[in-house]
């Protein structure tokens, strides 16, 4: 497998690899990743889709990417996918998936008509003083000091980072900025995440930060994930004829490690009551997502708070990562990950309307009519007083096909879910739906004698617990995440968030989707390039833009050294160009 950066490759259709009609592939997990390591067997490697089997523990597909429920009892959303432009392996995936909205298109193709037709934007990024936009939210707040720390993070080796925390790496000056504000809820980061997953975001990501106070540099499908990107995906596969097996449990994949080679040779698997699984040759190939962050993903209803359950099981995904893990020190060290979930869970709601009270308070404080079809926040409004540090999305309404006309449905969550919030003063982690509903009316602004009748009577909101949610950004050093495929690998890949692939960041589907690419190139030698991770920090132009929001457009006297490279130079265009000098 290897790397290419031109899209010399990307339209050229490889050879079929020898022998590929009698070879088989083993799916575990029908997440976007599963999914997407089916469609590349399919597109790239011309497998025969009936040689195909995806084996999920669940009965709908996606993982992650969810949605169902109705207008009568609510609807249920996890969480929602914040994507761009340069998601390369996501859109090369999905330029050959048909839209199940648009006749004659892809999925590719309505998505980027939809962001060309209404661009995102965000009316008011961060809010405080019930209902009130935050004032300063046109500024980071950027110390030189924080800057420079932002300069040393990514400038520094991460195999120096291993272990480390974020506030290991970063001071409380940069804590106390809008950056970290505006950065911590648009990807969910605590202070004790991983230093490294830290460090490959300000990398990834430096063409964001031009978007940290307007997320402009966003993009968002037309309904929820479930409908928009899992559906196609899977609706493409049933039809080319893969097989989808739901209600299997795998509990282990056997691999024979003697001979410096590491050969999958069995699955195993819990279906129904009993116990069962089937033998692998040598020439067939094993895809496993392992691990999980909606692992035990457990909802409340409106008058029930969401329980927090860790358990781990046989028959858990993390278990089965344990029962991998420990055949071969290559296949990584899953608790790392899983071994602590009071610093990788928190918990959102969605809260779906029964009359026009709260969408009219949506549409007051952010000046856009949430029943016009088009992009109302753009993303988190975060609000920045709030003791759980609530952040709230209202999509592109309908969000659900069955959505009524009128009914509006809006996500909350909060990255501290166990602490007192300002009005509901309970962790949100003890709450209903309902007491949730009142804590994020008080935030924006409903006077008091009206919040509660608003909250029981306005809304039906589900909680969601998630313990494992943010599992992938646990600090972390080489080898705790396996390759996606390991040295010495034959027929054995891994997928997902909890696989390693250099660069590139988790928490996104871009991952998801890259690790089922990369691995079926290796398994295969597909004579084809994977698109390379999106090279902003590398280029100059990105970068100076980026220096320049850092510093709230603040330029500096050209004077001295500066003064003599810009004059009459390439230099000083682009110093110019971008408000440095």
């Amino acid at each position: 497998m290897r790397y290419a950066h031109s899209n010399f490759e990307s339209f050229a259709r490889p050879e079929k690899p020898a022998g590929i009609d009698t070879r088989s592939a083993w799916i575990v997990g029908g997440g976007l990743g599963g999914m997407a390591a089916a469609a590349f067997l399919i597109r790239d490697a011309r497998m025969p889709p009936s040689r195909i089997t995806i084996l999920e523990a669940s009965d709908a597909d996606g993982g992650a990417l969810d949605g169902t429920g109705n207008a009568r009892t609510g609807w249920l959303i996890r969480g929602g996918r914040e994507m761009e432009e340069q998601f390369q392996c996501l859109w090369d995936l999905y330029r050959s998936i048909p839209s199940l909205e648009v006749p004659d298109a892809s999925v590719l193709d309505e998505f980027y008509r939809l962001n060309r037709a209404d661009p995102s934007s965000s009316p008011v990024r961060a809010m405080c003083g019930r209902g009130q936009p935050l004032p300063d939210r046109d500024s980071l707040k950027l110390t030189g000091k924080a800057r420079r720390e932002i300069i040393s993070l990514i400038l520094t080796d991460e195999e120096k980072l291993g272990g480390r925390t974020i506030s290991d790496v970063l001071s409380e000056e940069f804590m106390q900025s809008n950056f970290w504000l505006f950065w911590r809820s648009m990807f969910a980061f605590e202070t004790w995440h991983s230093a490294i997953e830290m460090k490959r975001y300000l990398a990834r990501f430096v063409h964001q930060i031009l978007g940290l106070k307007d997320l402009h540099t966003l993009k968002f499908t037309r309904f929820n994930q479930q409908e928009s990107l899992s559906r196609p995906l899977a609706t493409w596969l049933a039809g080319q004829g893969v097989v989808f097996r739901h209600g299997v449990r795998v509990t282990n994949v056997r691999v024979d490690t003697s001979g410096g080679t590491k050969v999958a040779t069995r699955i195993d698997w819990l279906e129904g009551a009993g116990a069962g699984g089937i033998d692998i040759g040598r020439g067939d190939l094993v895809f496993v997502t392992n691990g999980s962050m909606v692992e035990n993903s457990r909802w409340g209803d409106h008058h029930t708070p969401a329980p927090v359950d860790a358990t781990i099981t046989e028959g858990s995904v993390w278990q089965l990562w344990r029962n991998i893990a420990d055949q071969d020190p290559a296949f990584g060290r899953p608790d790392v990950f899983c071994g602590d979930t009071t610093k990788s869970r928190w918990e959102s709601a969605t809260v779906t309307t029964l009359d026009a009270r709260i969408p009219d308070l949506v549409h007051k404080v952010t000046g856009r009519d949430p029943f016009s079809g088009r992009t109302v926040t753009g993303g988190p409004i975060t609000i920045a007083d709030s003791a759980w540090l609530m952040s709230w999305v209202v999509s592109r309404q309908p969000h659900f096909k069955g959505q009524p006309k009128g009914q509006m449905v809006a996500w909350l969550y909060g990255l501290f879910s166990d602490v007192p919030g300002n009005y509901v003063k309970k962790p949100m982690q003890d709450c209903t739906g309902e007491e949730i509903t009142r804590e994020w009316l008080f935030h924006m602004g409903v006077p008091v004698e009206q919040i509660d009748d608003m909250a029981a009577t306005g809304a039906v909101t589900h909680p969601c617990m998630m313990p494992f949610i943010t599992a992938q950004f646990m600090p972390r050093a080489g080898g705790d995440r396996p390759k996606v495929v390991p040295d010495g690998s034959v027929n054995l890949a891994f997928l997902g968030q909890f696989a390693e692939t250099p660069r590139d960041t988790v928490f996104t589907t871009e991952y998801s989707v890259r690790t089922a690419m990369e691995a079926v190139y290796t398994l295969l030698d597909i004579d084809r390039a994977v698109p390379e991770v999106f090279g902003s920090v590398y280029d100059v132009r990105m970068l100076l833009q980026a220096a320049a929001e850092l510093r709230d457009g603040r330029k500096v006297p050209a004077s001295g050294v500066v003064r003599h490279l810009s004059t009459g130079t390439e230099i000083g265009d682009l110093l110019e160009r971008y408000g440095l000098i």
